[in-house]
């Protein structure tokens, strides 16, 4: 006879589970969340325990007190699924970017899109007689370290000088990106994360 098939997890559990662990890594007791969300301590651990199904109302007082969005307490109900990136030294996709008066050569080696979040990482090659790069105004967060030449990075009306070893970070809101390659040519490592 064939073993039943697992049920799939329970969303009361995975609410229950990270309520407690919030709640444990603040070094605060049940009694503590519960008086200052209005519910009974009761009521904490029958939530944490996975007994209830808590109304949105609970839910939303018990986030508050935690000073976390109420989508934390949800953080622990995803899908039992997650994808992984492993790029080898020298591998990665290969692309080409051309603009008006600009070429260059990068390589993804990370993209993870989800409902809320977009990542990617690329390692990028500009060379100084590729024309001027593009610049960009977006969203997130842009993290850029250089690993070889050196180049200027514009960040609103902010100037850079990036060399081999430097790392900076940015809000994408802003105009942003290089404006010159001072080495023959200039290789970085740029990471973006932001919501879709």
């Amino acid at each position: 006879m064939a073993a039943p098939a697992p049920h799939p997890p329970r969303i009361e559990d995975g609410i229950g589970a990270a309520l407690r662990d919030l709640r444990q890594s603040r070094g605060q007791s049940a009694r503590w969340v519960a008086e200052r969300a209005g519910i009974s301590a009761a009521m904490v651990s029958r939530i944490e325990n996975g007994l209830v199904s808590p109304s949105i109302t609970t839910l939303e007082a018990l986030a508050r007190t935690l000073e976390v969005p109420i989508a934390t307490l949800f953080r622990e109900a995803r899908p039992q699924h997650s994808d992984y990136t492993l790029v080898r030294c020298g591998e990665g996709l290969k692309s080409t970017r051309i603009t008006d008066n600009h070429r260059h050569e990068y390589v993804n080696l990370a993209l993870h899109s989800r409902k809320d979040l977009r990542f990617q990482a690329r390692r990028v090659t500009l060379l100084r007689d590729s024309g001027p790069p593009p610049n960009y105004v977006g969203h997130g967060v842009v993290f850029v370290q250089a690993l070889s030449g050196e180049a200027v990075y514009l960040y609103g009306k902010q100037h850079f000088t990036l060399r081999a070893g430097d790392s900076l970070s940015v809000d994408a809101e802003l105009n942003h990106g290089f404006v010159e390659v001072i080495t023959p040519e200039f290789e970085f490592l740029t990471v973006q994360a932001e919501r879709p």
